[in-house]
């Protein structure tokens, strides 16, 4: 077993491992543990995922698990862009079909629909689905920008009134998105999208963060060394209890500890 270094920032638990594939499987670890446990308490887990490369070795260690009772999951996404064709592969969706929601028996899986003809109408569905089935845990990671989800700096609230909002996309966040090889060019990246929202995420009773990668370093710094605010909304959460962020050597390249 790899033995992580461990830091404590105001309330978040950092755990830092030397690679990706030691990172992912820790917090699959983690997270099927958690999901064991409240299974023991309550008859379905409601689990909130990220789409994003930086998940994949997480996501690939979680599907690897026998020992979980994922028909007993209610699975939800965080973000989707708007505009795209339906069953791109660029979608979120797509992705999440691809590396998890099709490999696993779920007892439902709820998609956001990028592609309905109301998009507020499709946040106030998706807020509906959420209120109905309040999520135990949110499996996400960090943006370059400092986002989670598409709450980008210019649009984050730490005090959101909604659940689920329309979101324009910064150019950080859209380069992002070539940078991580979802697109040809910053052209072919949507300029908007639905988001969950900041609040909506810190609810959940347990936060599994998983960022690796040196092009996450200076988020990750940011995060955990400047102050809490919507300048990198990710710092949110070091308010909250029962979050932990899972980071490899090159994410954490920057931070002294």
């Amino acid at each position: 077993m790899i033995m992580p270094e461990n830091l404590k920032v105001d309330k978040l638990e950092v755990e830092i491992y030397p690679d990706r594939l030691s990172m992912g499987s820790a917090a699959a670890d983690m997270v099927c543990g958690q999901i064991i446990q409240l299974l023991k308490k309550q008859e379905f887990v409601n689990m909130i995922f990220a789409a994003a490369p930086s998940q994949n070795e997480f996501l690939k260690s979680l599907i690897g698990r026998t020992d979980v009772d994922w028909e007993c999951i209610n699975a939800f996404h965080m973000d989707e862009y708007i505009g795209l064709p339906e069953n791109d592969p660029a979608l979120f969706s797509s992705f999440l079909k691809r590396h998890l929601f099709e490999r696993l028996p779920f007892h439902t899986v709820n998609y956001i629909n990028g592609n309905a003809p109301d998009a507020q109408a499709e946040c106030e569905r998706y807020t509906d689905m959420l209120v109905k089935h309040p999520p135990d845990i949110v499996c996400m990671g960090i943006g370059e920008n400092g986002h989670i989800a598409f709450n980008d700096p210019p649009v984050a609230d730490f005090n959101d009134p909604m659940m689920v909002k329309v979101v324009e996309l910064d150019a950080e966040c859209r380069q992002q998105q070539v940078n991580d090889g979802c697109f040809p060019g910053l052209n072919e990246v949507p300029t908007h999208a639905i988001t969950l929202t900041i609040p909506a995420l810190t609810a959940c009773k347990y936060i599994f963060c998983i960022v690796p990668g040196k092009n996450k370093a200076k988020a990750v710094y940011n995060t955990l060394n400047n102050g809490i605010n919507e300048q990198c909304p990710a710092s949110v959460l070091r308010r909250r209890p029962r979050a932990i962020l899972f980071l490899d050597n090159e994410s954490s390249s920057l931070l002294k500890y």
